[in-house]
C-alpha cells in the first residue's frame, strides 16, 4: 500500500514540473559580485533566450545585485543599464541577435529595439528656428558618448544617444522650435520698395542677424513686408525709414540703362503714361527745353540761378489729377500729379526720367517689368510638292498633190497637235524646185520646215515619193509617250524674337517689264521695269501664349516663272504661285498642316478628218489623237519651336550643323570638312554639337 503511494506522489511530481520549472524561470534573482562581464552576458541570453554577439574588446567584471525576483523584461532593463554603466553598449543586428560593444562609435551604429538604455538616432525636423542656431543650443545636453549635428539643407538636427536622452534633446528642441517671429508693414513715400528690398537683401548675406528676418516688397502700394523678431524688426523699420527719408532729397533726374528691351519703342509708352507728346519712333524726344524747365522747377527760388523767360512756355502740362492709385493704372490718367519728361539718349539703350522722386519710381517700375528677356522662336516650314505628268500622241498625217500640168487634185491633213508640219516640209520642197534655192520664199519656207522638224518630239515615220503623171504624195506618222515624275521639298526656317517680325527669301529678283513707249519719231524708246522676288518665301510674326502655346500670324509663298510670252514686243513672265496667309495656334515643337492641294487633271483631244476619221479601223489614218494627265500633290507643314536660353540655341544649332557637316562629310569623303575647319581656324569657335574634346585649331594657311 506504502509502495503504491510512493509511485502516485513521484507520478503527480513528474506531471507538475513542466508546469513548475517555467515559473521559477521567469523569475530570477541576481546576485553577482565582481562576475566576468562574458559569464553574465551568456547568463542573461540564458534566462531571456536572446542572442548576444560579443566584441573582441568586451572585457572586465561587474556587480549586479537585486533584491527582489525579476521577470524576464526586468532583467533584459537591469542588463542594459549594467552595460552602460561599464561602458559598454547594446545595438541590435541582422536576425534579431543583439551585438555588445564598447560604448566608442555607438553614434555610428544603427538603432532598433525598445528601452530607454539602448542607442539609437532620431531625425528632428525644424520649421521655423534654424537648424544651426538649434545646434547651439542642443550640443551641451548630449551625453559624453552621444552626437549631434545640423543638417542645413533640409533644416533639421540629427541626434545620436541613449533613448532616455535622445526623447529629452526632443522634447527640448520642440519647446525652441516655435513661431515667435512678428510680422510687420512698412510704406514708403519717396524710394522704390524693390529697390529697398535688393538692398536689405544684399546687407544680409553676409550677416547673421539676416538669417531670421525675411522682406518682401509689394509693387501696388510700394510698401515691404518684414517677418522676424520684434527687437529686430524694429531696427529694419528705422533703416529703412532713414533710407526713405534720404530718397526724398535725391536727384530729379535719373539714367535707367536697359539690359533687354528697345529705349526707342519704350520711351513712347512711358511719354503717354506721364501725359508728355510723344515722340516719333525714329527719333529722340527732345530733352533740352524740356530738361530746363524740369531743372528750373528743382532750383527755383536758389540764388544765382537764372531762370529763362521762355521756360514757361516750352513746360508741358501737368498730368491730370489722382495719376496713379494703389491698385495700379487708372484708366485715362497719367503718372503723377507733377511734370515729368522722358527722353532716349541715343548713343546708348538708355532712357533718361526727368520727374519727381514718386514718379520716377513708379516709371522704373514700368520699366522693371517691361525690360525683360524675350524667348526667341525657331519657325520651320516644310513645302512638298509631288507631281506626274503623263503624256501620249498619236497623229497621221498625208499629202497627195500635182505638180506642173498634173490633173490630180490637191488633198493633206493637218494637225496642231502632230509634229512636224507636214505641209511646211512640202512646201520648202517645192519652192526650192521651182524657184531656187536663194529665193527669198524658199529660205521661208525652208526655215519654217526646220524648226517644224527640231520641234517635233517623240517617233516619226514617214514615206514620200511620186506617183506618176507629175503627181506626188507623202506620209508621216508621229508617235509620243512621256512620262514626268518630280518630287520638290524645300524646308525654309527662320529664327525672331517673340512678337517679332522675321522674313526669308530664297529665290532671284526678276525684271518685270510694265510697259513702253515711243516718241513722235519713233527715236526716243524707254520701256518701264518693275522688280519681283521669285522663289520661296516666309513672312512670320511668331507670339509665345500662356501654356506655351504660340500664335503664328504667317505667309508662305513658292513661286517660279512659267514660261515667257510677247505681247505687242513687250516680253510678259507668267508665274506659278503658291501663297498661304493664315493665323494659327500651334503647341511647342508640334507640326501642323497649314493647307494643300490635291488636283489630278486628265485631258483628251481628238483631231479627225470628217466622216474619213469615222471609219472603224481605217479612219484612224485620218485621226490625231493626244492625252495628257496631270497629278499634284501639295501639302505646307509648318513647326515653331520656344528657343528659352542659350542651353536650348546651343542644341539647336548643333543639330542643324551636324546635319550639313554630314552631308559635306559624304561628298567630300573626309571626317574634317572644310566647314569644320572654317569655323575651327577662322571663328576660332568649338564645333557646334560635337561630342567629346575639340580637335586643335590650324594656323591659317
Amino acid at each position: 500500500m506504502r509502495r503504491r503511494i510512493r509511485h502516485l506522489v513521484m507520478a503527480a511530481a513528474l506531471l507538475a514540473q513542466p508546469l513548475i520549472a517555467p515559473a521559477l524561470l521567469a523569475q530570477t534573482t541576481v546576485n553577482l559580485r565582481d562576475a566576468d562581464v562574458r559569464a553574465f552576458i551568456q547568463d542573461v541570453a540564458r534566462a531571456t533566450g536572446r542572442s548576444f554577439i560579443i566584441d573582441p574588446r568586451v572585457q572586465g567584471k561587474v556587480t549586479v545585485v537585486s533584491d527582489r525576483p525579476l521577470d524576464q523584461a526586468g532583467y533584459f532593463e537591469l542588463f542594459l543599464s549594467t552595460l552602460r554603466a561599464n561602458g559598454l553598449v547594446v545595438t541590435p543586428a541582422a536576425g534579431g541577435a543583439f551585438r555588445v560593444a564598447p560604448i566608442d562609435g555607438a553614434a555610428t551604429q544603427p538603432s532598433a529595439g525598445q528601452g530607454r538604455d539602448r542607442f539609437e538616432t532620431r531625425v528632428v525636423p525644424l520649421n521655423y528656428i534654424d537648424a544651426a542656431s538649434a545646434l547651439e543650443s542642443l550640443r551641451p545636453l548630449v551625453s559624453r558618448e552621444g552626437q549631434v549635428t545640423a543638417n542645413r539643407t533640409g533644416n533639421a538636427v540629427i541626434v545620436a544617444d541613449f533613448a532616455d536622452n535622445v526623447a529629452r534633446i526632443i522634447a527640448l528642441a520642440r519647446q525652441l522650435d516655435q513661431d515667435r517671429a512678428a510680422v510687420r508693414v512698412v510704406a514708403l513715400k519717396h524710394a522704390g520698395a524693390r529697390e529697398i528690398a535688393t538692398s536689405l537683401a544684399q546687407v544680409a548675406q553676409g550677416s547673421a542677424e539676416g538669417r531670421g528676418w525675411q522682406v518682401a516688397p509689394v509693387d501696388a502700394s510700394n510698401s515691404l513686408v518684414l517677418r522676424g523678431d520684434p527687437a529686430t524688426l524694429a531696427k529694419l523699420a528705422r533703416t529703412i525709414a532713414d533710407l526713405d527719408q534720404a530718397a526724398a532729397a535725391g536727384s530729379d533726374v535719373r539714367v535707367i540703362f536697359l539690359n533687354h528691351a528697345d529705349a526707342e519703342k519704350l520711351v513712347p509708352v512711358l511719354q503717354q503714361l506721364v501725359g508728355q507728346p510723344v515722340s516719333p519712333a525714329s527719333q529722340a524726344a527732345p530733352l533740352t527745353q524740356p530738361a530746363q524747365s524740369a531743372f528750373g522747377n528743382a532750383n527755383a527760388g536758389q540764388p544765382g540761378q537764372a531762370q529763362p523767360a521762355a521756360a514757361a512756355a516750352t513746360v508741358l502740362p501737368a498730368a491730370p489729377q489722382g495719376g496713379l492709385g494703389t491698385s495700379g493704372f487708372v484708366p485715362g490718367a497719367s503718372i503723377g500729379r507733377g511734370q515729368a519728361v522722358i527722353a532716349r539718349y541715343e548713343g546708348a539703350n538708355a532712357i533718361v526720367i526727368a520727374a519727381p522722386a514718386d514718379v520716377q519710381r513708379r516709371l522704373g517700375e514700368v520699366v522693371r517689368q517691361l525690360d525683360v528677356r524675350r524667348e526667341q522662336v525657331l519657325v520651320e516650314a516644310v513645302i512638298v510638292e509631288i507631281s506626274d505628268v503623263a503624256a501620249q500622241r498619236l497623229g497621221v498625217q498625208f499629202l497627195l498633190s500635182g505638180t506642173g500640168n498634173s490633173n490630180i487634185p490637191f488633198s493633206v491633213t493637218n494637225y496642231s497637235n502632230a509634229a512636224p508640219n507636214l505641209l511646211a516640209v512640202a512646201g520648202a520642197i517645192a519652192s526650192e524646185k521651182r524657184y531656187g534655192q536663194d529665193n527669198a520664199t524658199t529660205v521661208q519656207l525652208r526655215t519654217a520646215a526646220v524648226n517644224s522638224l527640231l520641234n517635233a518630239n517623240g517617233g516619226q515615220f514617214g514615206f514620200g515619193g511620186n506617183l506618176g503623171s507629175g503627181a506626188v504624195f507623202g506620209f508621216v506618222v508621229n508617235a509620243v509617250k512621256a512620262d514626268t515624275a518630280s518630287n520638290v521639298l524645300s524646308t525654309p526656317s527662320v529664327v525672331t524674337l517673340d512678337n517679332a517680325q522675321a522674313r526669308i527669301l530664297v529665290g532671284q529678283n526678276v525684271p518685270i517689264a510694265t510697259g513702253q513707249a515711243l516718241s513722235n519719231n519713233f527715236d526716243n524708246a524707254f520701256r518701264t521695269v518693275q522688280r519681283q522676288d521669285i522663289g520661296i518665301q516666309l513672312d512670320v510674326r511668331p507670339q509665345i501664349n500662356a501654356g506655351g502655346t504660340i500664335k503664328l500670324t504667317l505667309r508662305q509663298e513658292v513661286s517660279s516663272i512659267a514660261q515667257a510670252v510677247v505681247t505687242q514686243n513687250v516680253p510678259d513672265l507668267i508665274f506659278n504661285k503658291r501663297e498661304i496667309a493664315t493665323t494659327v495656334t500651334v503647341d511647342d515643337g508640334q507640326i501642323i498642316a497649314l493647307g494643300g492641294l490635291i488636283d489630278e487633271n486628265e485631258r483628251r483631244a481628238i483631231e479627225k478628218v470628217p466622216l474619213l476619221g469615222d471609219i472603224p479601223l481605217l479612219g484612224r489614218l485620218f485621226q490625231s489623237r493626244s492625252r495628257n494627265r496631270t497629278k499634284t500633290n501639295l501639302m505646307v507643314f509648318i513647326r515653331p519651336t520656344i528657343i528659352k536660353g542659350a542651353e536650348d540655341a546651343a542644341r539647336l544649332t548643333g543639330e542643324r550643323y551636324q546635319y550639313v557637316r554630314a552631308e559635306q562629310a559624304l561628298r567630300e569623303g573626309t571626317s574634317d570638312t572644310s566647314l569644320d575647319a572654317l569655323v575651327r581656324d577662322y571663328l576660332k569657335s568649338p564645333i557646334p554639337g560635337a561630342p567629346g574634346p575639340q580637335p586643335p585649331a590650324q594656323p591659317p594657311k
